[in-house]
């Protein structure tokens, strides 16, 4: 009978024969559809379609379409010239430096003048003996000639009786050779003033002066050095000639060198000021080609020239360039963009748009980040765009779709290129290419 729970012995439900339920089953009613919901969404995310297509879109711009030519080249001074000496000699005195402004007929240096002052000299003193022989040459025709006449003026009063005929012929022939002295000294005279004039001038030439009014570049002589003028000339300073106006000499390629003319404008870029264009225009383009200009220098033989066949060609152009802040100097290596076209307004589409093919880059998809390029890798994928070609672009609308519009192609300036079309308009979106996936 102890067995039996009765209220004194136990609890209710120990009377009753149940058991307690745990917390947890007691909140199960809402737990387990979070729970199922949770799964739901997970499943959902994790099955989500990954094969929806990214693409890149640019819009389609109205205006006009800048053609250029690009070429690389270096500034030099609108007049350079290498100043040397014609006599030699030591350097007595360097009165300039690199970077000085000169003027023209200004003094640069001086070489020792001794020995061409003794040259003065000696062409003096040559000079006063010729003039001195002119004056006895002259005496003695005179005494001479007064001899022939008083010879003659007796021949004719004796009636040919005296002097004989051969002391009259030598009298005669005295006074044609005192005509010949006298000549001679002349020509000794004019010879001894030409050899002190020469001596004179290279004593002038001793005085280093500029020929042009600039500032000088370079300065390659030092005082007690000596010069020697016998076989070439040595080059003493390098000068530029106001570089308040320069030149820019740039290489064009010869697929570009149809297009630049004199008188288009330009502008170029220097890496000494990132980011500041300044202007130039052509003045002229040659007709050769550098090759034939670097052939011609170093005398290369015909049978080497061939091996150059396969070499760049390219083609100088000269641009004039202002410079009146002062800011480029010769020798920099500058960019510069020649505007050689410039087109009324239309629309403009990026070129990749024109080689975008939806098929081929679904295929060519893959890798990670963003792949600009995708649609252009491939050879097959790229379109001959040339003038006049007709083809066609992608533009993306507003659900995601691509419809496909086709244009005729017009001037390119390698990165976008004018169509026309019938029903493309500005501020379209065009496909150029598609968004690679990343690898899960």
């Amino acid at each position: 009978m102890n067995d039996i729970a009765t209220p004194e012995t136990g609890t209710i439900d120990e009377f009753l024969g149940t058991t307690t339920r745990p917390r947890w089953r007691r909140w199960a009613k809402f737990w387990v559809p979070g729970a199922i919901v949770l799964l739901v969404l997970i499943y959902v995310l994790a099955t989500r379609d990954d094969n929806k297509t990214d693409y890149i879109a640019e819009p389609v711009a109205q205006r006009s379409l800048d053609i250029t030519v690009t070429a690389t080249g270096n500034l030099r001074p609108t007049n350079q010239v290498q100043v040397g000496s014609e006599v030699s000699g030591r350097i007595d005195r360097v009165l300039v430096d690199v970077n000085d402004r000169i003027a023209r007929g200004q003094v640069l240096a001086q070489i020792n003048t001794d020995v061409i002052q003794d040259q003065i000299k000696q062409a003096q003193a040559n000079l006063n003996s010729a003039r001195a022989s002119v004056a006895q040459a002259g005496a003695t025709f005179d005494v001479d000639s007064a001899q022939l006449a008083r010879l003659q003026e007796v021949y004719r009063l004796s009636g040919g009786k005296v002097p004989s005929k051969t002391e009259l012929e030598s009298a005669q022939a005295n006074v044609k050779r005192d005509r010949a002295s006298a000549a001679s000294a002349q020509a000794n005279v004019a010879s001894a003033q030409a050899a002190l004039s020469s001596s004179m001038t290279n004593r002038d030439r001793a005085e280093i002066r500029s020929p042009v009014s600039g500032v000088v570049l370079a300065r390659q002589v030092e005082p007690g050095q000596t010069v020697a003028a016998s076989f070439n000339t040595p080059t003493l300073f390098v000068l530029a000639e106001d570089l308040s106006a320069m030149q820019l000499r740039v290489n064009v390629d010869e697929a570009d060198v149809g297009q630049v003319h004199p008188g288009q404008k330009a502008t170029f870029t220097v890496d000494a000021y990132p980011g500041r264009a300044f202007p130039a225009t052509v003045e002229r383009i040659d007709l050769a080609s550098t090759n034939t200009a670097t052939t011609a220098a170093s005398g290369t033989s015909g049978a080497s020239t061939g091996n150059q066949a396969n070499s760049v060609v390219n083609y100088e152009a000269r641009l004039a360039v202002g410079n009146p802040s002062g800011l480029l100097r010769p020798g920099m290596t500058a960019t510069a963009t020649i505007a050689t076209e410039r087109t009324p307004k239309g629309l403009m589409v990026p070129n990749g748009a024109l080689r975008f093919n939806p098929e081929d880059a679904t295929k060519a998809q893959g890798g990670g980040g963003l792949d600009v390029q995708v649609g252009l890798a491939r050879e097959e994928q790229k379109a001959t765009i040339g003038v006049g070609s007709r083809q066609h672009v992608y533009v993306l609308k507003d659900d995601g779709t691509l419809q496909k519009y086709d244009v005729v192609v017009g001037p390119s300036n390698g990165r976008l290129t004018l169509v026309t079309s019938s029903k493309l308009k500005a501020g379209m979106k065009v496909v150029t290419g598609i968004k690679a996936k990343t690898k899960k």
